[in-house]
């Protein structure tokens, strides 16, 4: 059974930083592309960052510079360092595990708010 769990969302006020967590298990973690996505009320789903099975990276131009994804292999787990937070980073944010296209699996998602 395959299961993504997120934590470490929050509260925060503008300028603030959190790290999510995605612990994963059930999958050969290391082979698997994962990302971050996000969904704010209203809006459609956006991816936020992606790691490739390599560490390549990718990253929403509007968190360019100021969040990071990372992976640890061994622990299974991936993270999003999120610094210099803004309102509009408001969203429930979702861990995604894809491998080839073909198989796709999703976490329960953990709320992100930015607000004073």
């Amino acid at each position: 059974q395959v299961q993504l769990v997120e934590s470490g969302g929050g509260l925060v006020q503008p300028g603030g930083s959190l790290r999510l967590s995605c612990a994963a298990s059930g999958i050969t973690f290391g082979a698997y592309r994962m990302a971050w996505y996000r969904q704010a009320p209203g809006k459609e789903r956006e991816l936020v960052a992606g790691i490739s099975s390599g560490s390549y990276t990718n990253y929403l131009d509007s968190v360019k510079g100021r969040f990071t994804i990372s992976r640890d292999n061994a622990k299974n787990t991936v993270y999003l360092q999120m610094n210099s937070l803004k309102p509009e980073d408001t969203a429930v944010y979702y861990c995604n595990a894809e491998y080839l296209s073909s198989l796709n699996f999703w976490g329960q998602g953990t709320q992100v708010t930015v607000s004073s």
